[in-house]
């Protein structure tokens, strides 16, 4: 009998992916075992209950002006399905306070807080989302205020006007005969079994897509979103019994029981949020699940060739007039972290070797003409530690064998790089 090599190949195949996902997970667990993510979700937990009334108000009132108001309340009772009776409780005293407030008479004052308050949670997100990807820097200040407002201000109208759209037209005389036709009743009755999953697999997507200060691809932001959209619905269906079997809490805690058991169920989603965001990072640098640490520290002859590599690229980009280089597009090219590029990219800098063309994003380019720019003066500039500026007597360092082996390590590096530019070195 002949050997049917594609059985092996997709045997090994099926294997990796297990051992893929089997690392994984293990990583993730690690990951929540750290504390770190555990954290950042309670601490988006009090922002929340601190700015969840001025965030409902702001959208309550962009949502009135465009006669959609009332999409709000099956939305929220969705989000708390899993808390059932306490939900609906909790919803209708949300919207009865919601309603009350009214943003025209607050004052400059008051709106400005009111705004701030719900700028702050956005911005509190973003920072927990960019220390899953490993990103230091948050958005200009223009580009959070433009940004945090359109999806203030446009995000709820055209979410909440799509909702409504989907169920007037269901309900036209049109609709309704076709529902009445095999096997049209059929498809429509499992989409709106479905429904539920597409629409929290669409915002924690989005999510993972734009909330990050850097690149993030749709298929990465995808897989992340089905994952934590799954997870999500399956943590309300197990919350909710949960929630049915917790009478002795309500025993004990009386009125604050509600408020209790919301605050797991926000701590619960916040968590998953995160969980998802990093998968989203690992799918998108698969070769970080099996780094043994989350932070990435680099050998002094890595952190070399990453200068050289980094201020190469820049050189040659800018004399050939290609695209410039960011610290994202650079994080692709390498397939490193934004955090690691962006330490040597800071290195350079504060040795103005290069700078920053525009704000945002920060288009690199050489700090002076490319033939002005030695070498050696790179290779000093990414050698020389801020350890070097602490007041040391160098005399407590100074072993005359030692002296002598760095003096001739340092006259060879020399003599490599002597009379050798920058420019010489993207001609060649």
């Amino acid at each position: 009998m002949k050997n049917r090599p594609w059985r092996s190949i997709d045997a090994a195949s099926l294997r990796n992916r297990f051992d893929y996902v089997k690392a994984l997970i293990k990583r993730l667990i690690g990951d929540i075992q750290e504390g770190t993510l555990d954290y950042r979700a309670m601490s988006l937990v009090y922002t929340t209950l601190l700015s969840l009334a001025p965030l409902l108000a702001v959208s309550f009132s962009v949502l009135t002006a465009f006669g959609v108001h009332n999409q709000m309340e099956p939305i929220l009772l969705e989000l708390v399905a899993p808390l059932g009776e306490q939900g609906a409780e909790i919803v209708n005293r949300i919207i009865e306070f919601v309603s009350n407030i009214r943003v025209g008479v607050l004052g400059f004052v008051g709106l400005a807080m009111l705004f701030y308050t719900v700028l702050s949670l956005l911005q509190k997100i973003e920072e927990s989302f960019n220390y899953v990807w490993r990103v230091t820097r948050l958005r200009s200040f223009q580009r959070r205020f433009s940004d945090y407002l359109s999806a203030l201000l446009v995000g709820p109208v055209l979410v909440f006007s799509a909702l409504g759209l989907i169920a007037s037209m269901a309900n036209t005389e049109i609709a309704q005969m076709i529902i009445r036709r095999q096997p049209f009743g059929t498809l429509y009755y499992l989409v709106g079994l479905i429904l539920p999953y597409l629409l929290i697999i669409g915002a924690f997507t989005f999510a993972y897509r734009f909330i990050p200060n850097t690149h993030v691809n749709f298929r990465s932001a995808l897989v992340g979103g089905i994952v934590a959209g799954i997870s999500w619905r399956a943590a309300g269906w197990l919350f909710a019994e949960f929630v049915v079997n917790s009478t002795r809490y309500a025993a004990i805690y009386s009125g604050f029981a509600i408020l209790i058991v919301f605050m797991i169920w926000l701590y619960v989603s916040w968590l998953i949020l995160l969980i998802g965001a990093q998968i989203s990072y690992y799918h998108q640098h698969p070769h970080y699940i099996y780094l043994p640490h989350r932070d990435i520290k680099l050998s002094p002859q890595l952190f070399d060739r990453l200068g050289f590599l980094i201020m190469y690229l820049i050189a040659k980009h800018f004399r050939m007039g290609n695209p410039l280089w960011t610290i994202d597009t650079l994080s692709q090219r390498l397939a490193l972290p934004e955090l690691v590029i962006e330490n040597v990219v800071d290195t350079l800098k504060k040795r103005n070797l290069i700078l920053a063309a525009t704000e945002e994003p920060s288009a690199l380019i050489p700090a002076r003409d490319p033939s002005t720019i030695a070498l050696s003066e790179i290779l000093e500039a990414i050698r020389t530690s801020p350890a070097e500026s602490l007041p040391i007597d160098p005399k407590t360092l100074s072993i005359s064998a030692v002296d002598h082996l760095l003096e001739k390590l340092h006259a060879c590096t020399l003599q490599a790089t002597e009379g050798v530019s920058l420019k010489d070195l993207v001609d060649s």
